[in-house]
């Protein structure tokens, strides 16, 4: 069985060492890196043992610039985060990882964080409870709009580091001494919610080891979002396939239905998007569309999609709408009349499409917007809203 294990390891180090070597930047040219995701097989992941020697790292941070393990050696404490943009558990403790960063900073202690997730690993529909997915393209820009104080590292091409030191969820902290020995691992404390704990599990652990004690609990329970191994391709694979397949219809709609559409007689956020298949910007932002729908679908939120088309166009619309697998509630007016299409939607609505809305319970318009949408500011606006938000 040691053997087994022994030689696990070092199939997993070889990979990672080959790994981290091909993505390093060109140093005569400057080039950044650029992100390439790859399928791994399937393998068991096991988390580093208390005692173990921190394994070395090269990844790119959320710039693309390449920052390694020794840059960090002056670091007395040095503690790698396993986070992501997706999870509602990790975004639950942000605030408390930058505060944590503020309070350690000026004792020797940094904080490195690590997005272990693959593309390849995640659905829409995990993504509920934020406005962004766990790309690399998509890391800046969490870290900027949260205001992030630490490094931020990507490791969802090939988890080449992520497999060495084995987190189970994120986030997941790993807690290393001056001698880049492990001497805690798991959570950051025991309560989600924010404003209701404040790191003390990371905290005891880091302030005993400043002053030269033994850490009193050195492995504590992760808990979050599993880690979106690449090898989970298969089911996202599979519910993405079985998404295309559902069967798409479209009816026609009178001007009193679109009323009662936009009295939104539900407990549901509701998304309202008028549009017409002779409409080059309302067909393309279908997709943008479509992953609105399927991240917030399972949450209070529906959406609406209104043709403008006429009503002989029936066929147009529902080609489209199929090509685009928009298997939400859709219509299409069955009047000429644009003007009583307008009344009905909205009195201060000029008459151009792609138009979009967003309806309250009750029928209150929190947003409205002509032209094609701003997917990020819509995703925030809604996930933001308190019959949603960001942690469970």
């Amino acid at each position: 069985m040691k053997i087994n294990i022994f030689l696990r390891n070092c199939a997993i180090a070889v990979m990672a060492f080959s790994a981290i070597q091909s993505c390093k930047v060109p140093s005569r040219d400057g080039d950044l890196f650029e992100p390439n995701p790859i399928v791994l097989e399937r393998m068991e992941v096991e988390t580093l043992e208390t005692g173990s020697k921190m394994p070395p790292f090269e990844l790119p941070d959320m710039y693309g610039q390449m920052v390694s393990h020794e840059q960090f050696s002056n670091a007395e404490i040095l503690v790698i985060a396993f986070i992501s943009n997706h999870c509602p558990t990790s975004q639950a403790y942000e605030d408390r990882i930058i505060r944590f960063v503020e309070d350690y900073q000026d004792k020797g202690v940094t904080l490195v964080a690590i997005n272990p997730n693959s593309p390849f690993g995640l659905l829409p529909e995990e993504c509920s409870y934020s406005d962004l997915d766990d790309t690399f393209e998509t890391m800046s820009i969490r870290a900027e709009h949260k205001g992030y104080n630490f490094t931020y590292l990507y490791d969802g091409d090939n988890h080449a580091v992520s497999l060495l030191f084995g987190p189970v969820s994120t986030p997941h902290f790993f807690v290393f001494d001056s001698e880049r020995k492990l001497r805690y691992n798991g959570r950051m404390d025991e309560i989600e919610r924010p404003g209701t704990a404040n790191g003390e599990d990371l905290r005891k652990a880091v302030d005993q080891i400043l002053a030269g004690e033994e850490v009193s609990n050195p492995r504590t329970s992760a808990f979050g979002c599993s880690v979106k191994w690449s090898w989970l391709d298969e089911w996202v694979s599979r519910i993405n396939r079985e998404w295309k397949e559902q069967e798409i219809n479209i009816d026609f709609i009178d001007k009193n239905g679109v009323k009662e559409i936009m009295a939104n007689d539900t407990e549901n956020l509701r998304l309202v998007n008028v549009w017409a298949s002779w409409c080059g910007p309302c067909v393309q932002e279908l997709p943008d569309l479509l992953e609105i729908n399927r991240y917030y679908r399972n949450r209070r939120f529906e959406m609406v999609m209104i043709s403008a088309d006429s009503p002989d166009k029936k066929d147009d619309a529902l080609r489209i709408l199929r090509n685009n697998h928009m298997a939400v509630s859709n219509f299409i007016f069955n009047d000429t009349k644009r003007d009583d299409l307008i009344n009905a939607i909205d009195p201060d609505w000029r008459g151009a499409i792609p138009y979009t809305l967003l309806i309250e319970p009750g029928g209150n318009i929190i947003y409205k917007h002509q032209g094609v949408i701003n997917d990020l500011e819509l995703k925030r606006i809604i996930v933001e809203h308190p019959l949603l938000g960001r942690y469970y």
